[in-house]
C-alpha cells in the first residue's frame, strides 16, 4: 500500500484541483454581495441515515481555503447518523465558508454513502473471518477520498493504483503466454527492477489454480467468478500456498455464502461505484 505521505499528497492534489475547478478567478457570488470583513457561522446538517465520513477531510478544505476558519466538531468519521443530526459548526469569513461549501458537501455526501455501503457489507460478513476489499474501480481523481471511506466504514484497502502491488489478471495471462509465464517474468523484473511488491494472480479455472501453485512468489490468488463449490474445492485447495480472495458476480445477496468457503477476502467494486450520496446540508446559523 502507499505510504501516510503518499496518502497525505493525493489528499492535497485533490482539494488544490477542485479549488480550482470550482473558485477559479473568484467566487463573484459571494464577493459580489458579501462584505469581504463580514463574519458568519454554519451546520452541516444530516439530512439522512448512515454512516458520517469526511469530516476531517472538510476540516483539511476550510483549512486550506482559510486557515482562520474554526470547526467545532459534534460528530467524528464512522460514526452513524440520522436526519437532524448537526455534525459540526464553522465559524469566520462568511465568503471563505460559502467558498469551500460545495467541495466540503460534495465530498462528504460521497464519502459517507461509500462508508455506509461498506459497513453495510462488513456487518454481512460478521463472524465470517472474510474481509471486505474496495478496487480500483473509483472517480478519476477521487481515490484517496473514496478509498479512505472504505477504511471509515470497516473495510480494508486492495491495492492503491498499479504501482503499488502486481496484480496479474485475464489479460496479463493471456498477453504473457500463459499463468506460470505471466508469474515468472514477474518475479524476474521485480527481481531486476530491485522492487518489493506482492503478487496476486487471477485464476478463471481450477486448472488455473493448480498451475499457480507450481510457481513461488504468489501472495493471494483470486478466485474469478467462481461458484460455491469451485470455491470451496480451490480453498482446500490452495490450503496454506497463500492467501485467497473472492471477486466477480459477488452481491449483498451471495456475498456471505462466499465467505463461508472459507476466502480470506472478496473484493468489491460497488462499493465505491455504485453508491447514492448522503443528503447533507451546510446551513447559515
Amino acid at each position: 500500500m502507499i505510504s501516510e505521505k503518499q496518502f497525505r499528497e493525493e489528499l492535497n492534489i485533490i482539494i488544490t484541483n477542485a479549488v480550482r475547478e470550482d473558485v477559479g478567478d473568484g467566487d463573484h457570488s459571494s464577493l459580489a454581495c458579501i462584505p469581504a470583513d463580514a463574519k458568519g457561522k454554519a451546520k452541516l446538517l444530516v439530512k439522512d441515515e448512515g454512516i458520517l465520513a469526511g469530516i476531517d477531510f472538510a476540516k483539511q478544505v476550510f483549512n486550506y481555503v482559510d486557515p482562520n476558519l474554526t470547526v467545532e466538531t459534534f460528530i467524528e468519521d464512522g460514526t452513524t447518523v440520522k436526519y437532524g443530526d448537526i455534525a459540526f459548526h464553522v465559524s469566520g469569513s462568511s465568503q471563505s465558508i460559502l467558498k469551500a461549501e460545495r467541495l466540503v458537501l460534495n465530498a462528504m455526501q460521497r464519502m459517507s454513502a461509500i462508508a455506509t455501503k461498506t459497513k453495510k457489507y462488513v456487518d454481512i460478513l460478521e463472524g465470517t473471518g472474510t474481509k471486505i476489499l474496495d478496487t480500483r474501480k473509483t472517480t478519476p481523481g477521487l481515490r484517496a477520498l473514496e478509498k479512505w471511506a472504505v477504511k471509515i466504514g470497516g473495510g480494508e484497502n486492495h491495492r492503491f493504483a498499479l504501482y503499488d502491488m502486481i496484480m496479474l489478471k485475464d489479460n496479463h495471462i493471456d498477453f504473457a503466454g500463459g499463468v506460470s509465464a505471466a508469474i515468472q517474468q514477474t518475479l524476474n523484473y521485480l527481481k531486476e527492477t530491485n522492487r518489493d511488491l506482492k503478487i496476486i494472480v487471477e485464476a478463471r479455472s481450477l486448472d488455473e489454480v493448480r498451475e499457480i501453485m507450481t510457481n513461488d512468489g504468489v501472495y493471494r490468488i483470486l478466485l474469478d467468478n467462481f461458484d460455491y463449490d469451485q470455491t470451496r474445492e480451490a480453498v482446500a485447495l490452495i490450503g496454506d500456498y497463500c492467501f485467497t480472495e473472492s471477486s466477480g458476480g459477488i452481491n449483498e445477496s451471495n456475498m456471505r455464502g462466499y465467505a463461508e468457503c472459507g476466502v480470506n477476502c472478496i473484493s468489491s467494486g460497488a462499493i465505491t461505484h455504485s453508491v447514492y450520496n448522503m443528503d447533507l446540508s451546510l446551513k447559515a446559523l
